[in-house]
């Protein structure tokens, strides 16, 4: 069984940065596809960002993309999300997933394991 834990959420005002942390343990960090998605009060689990194992395919959401940027170290288990120039829009739980098959996906059931989340609140 494969444990996700985030970090790094928080309040910040309209326009500034936060970046989310999730590391893993419990299986092999190499072999996962992480993903990253968000859920808002009375919304769906929405998709934001995917990783491959291998770090080779990365996605971003079309409506983040150039505020948003993905990223992992294998040596620390550790997936990141940065998030640039936020807005009221993008407060929200983020989300961090695993999954098995080693590419990440849009979908959010193809993913194995979740974390529990963590809370971003932004500030107009």
């Amino acid at each position: 069984q494969v444990q996700l834990v985030e970090s790094g959420g928080g309040l910040v005002q309209a326009g500034g940065s936060l970046r989310l942390s999730c590391t893993v343990s419990g299986r092999p960090f190499t072999t996962y596809g992480m993903g990253w998605f968000r859920q808002a009060p009375g919304k769906e689990r929405e998709f934001v960002a995917t990783i491959s194992w291998r770090g080779s395919d990365v996605n971003v959401a079309d409506s983040l993309k150039g505020r948003f940027t993905i990223s992992r170290d294998d040596a620390k288990n550790t997936v990141y999300l940065q998030m640039n120039g936020l807005k009221p829009e993008d407060a929200a739980v983020y989300y961090c997933g695993a999954d098995g098959s080693g590419w990440g996906d849009h979908i959010a059931s193809a993913y194995d394991s979740w974390g529990q989340g963590t809370q971003v609140t932004v500030s107009s």
